[in-house]
């Protein structure tokens, strides 16, 4: 199909400020952008957001669509599906990607089922490649890579017949890219035009319950796994997080077993982290658990069982039971500090 430029990623909003995922799809877009040869743009959508451009600009794009109107102040689905499926059908976007937020979960299969297009959810990672079928090639495709099978397995799908491209990004995944103080671009206004069948829906309260733990930006992270035997063992990752500055983080079996709150679940069901340094603590090291800490800068894993997978992805490993390493290491530690 004929490609009509530009790359673009919604600018979800969140506590009055650009999502950290909106701005690590930014990186990600850019790459894509200049594989493709084309502009990157942002979509906004909101009330009094003009100041929220420059962000966007400082992080890499280059156009900003920006859709203010007094009805768009707090997101209800009708309204901003039909100014996002407007503009793309009035500008031809070659890409499209959200984050898989609950906003991105919701606004993005509206707007792909109303322009009859394709969408791939939970991206993990997006490329530009080639892609043959039924003796046919098709050139310059956007790549799209997300865990299968309960993570067993790694997918690429393609959607080669339809533009725009659509898909979600789970946050985490990608690098914010640093800003450039300054950098300009060029913001374009888009007319909203409010249908009355689009307030179906309508907000009477909005209640905000703040995460228990910023895992994404701690560059020390401890965590528990199912291995540590019991909620009061557990304290013994908060213990040792307390003595290095860290954050605790959890495997799903941890959370499953209410040794610590959701919040702290690291994985692919949970979030994705790169700290400095991740420690592991009685976590066996599950397919779906590695997929959000893998990349972590360095890897230390404690555990009883020396086949555990978690030794596989570790820089360091102590093979022995964490309820005798974790109080030494804690003893150590305080030695030294």
């Amino acid at each position: 199909m004929t490609r009509h430029g530009e790359v673009w990623t919604f600018a979800e909003i969140e506590d009055g400020q650009i999502a950290g995922v909106s701005l690590e799809l930014l990186g990600k877009g850019r790459e894509l952008a200049q594989a493709l040869g084309v502009p990157l743009a942002a979509v906004l959508i909101g009330h009094r957001i003009r100041s929220l451009a420059d962000r966007l600009f400082a992080h890499g794009a280059d156009i900003v669509y920006g859709a203010d109107h007094e009805c768009l102040a707090e997101y209800t689905t009708l309204p901003y599906a039909r100014v996002l499926v407007n503009l793309v059908r009035e500008r031809k976007p070659d890409i499209v990607l959200y984050g898989a937020t609950p906003l991105g979960r919701d606004l993005a299969p509206r707007v792909a089922s109303a322009l009859k297009t394709g969408l791939t959810a939970d991206c993990t990672d997006l490329q530009i490649g080639s892609y043959e079928s039924g003796g046919r090639v098709y050139e310059n495709k956007l790549l799209q890579i997300r865990p299968a099978w309960g993570g067993n397995i790694i997918a690429t799908i393609v959607s080669p017949d339809h533009l725009p491209e659509m898909a979600t990004v789970r946050e985490g995944v990608m690098r914010v890219p640093d800003p450039v103080e300054g950098r300009n671009g060029t913001y374009i206004e888009v007319p909203v035009n409010p249908q009355p069948q689009d307030f179906k829906v309508r907000i009477l309260e909005s209640r905000t319950h703040p995460r228990r733990v910023d895992l994404r930006s701690a560059a020390i992270i401890v965590a528990g796994g199912y291995g540590m035997g019991s909620k009061e063992n557990f304290r013994l990752v908060h213990e040792l997080a307390g003595v290095l500055g860290a954050a605790v983080g959890a495997s799903r079996a941890a959370v499953d077993a209410g040794f610590i709150h959701a919040d702290h679940q690291i994985g692919q069901t949970g979030t994705t982290v790169r700290p400095k340094l991740y420690i592991a603590c009685g976590i066996s090291g599950a397919v779906q658990h590695r997929a959000g800490m893998e990349e972590s800068a360095k890897i230390l894993a404690i555990n009883i069982d020396p086949e555990a997978p978690i030794f596989s992805v570790a820089h360091y490993g102590i093979v022995g039971d964490v309820r005798e390493v974790i109080p030494r290491l804690i003893k150590a530690l305080r030695g030294k500090l």
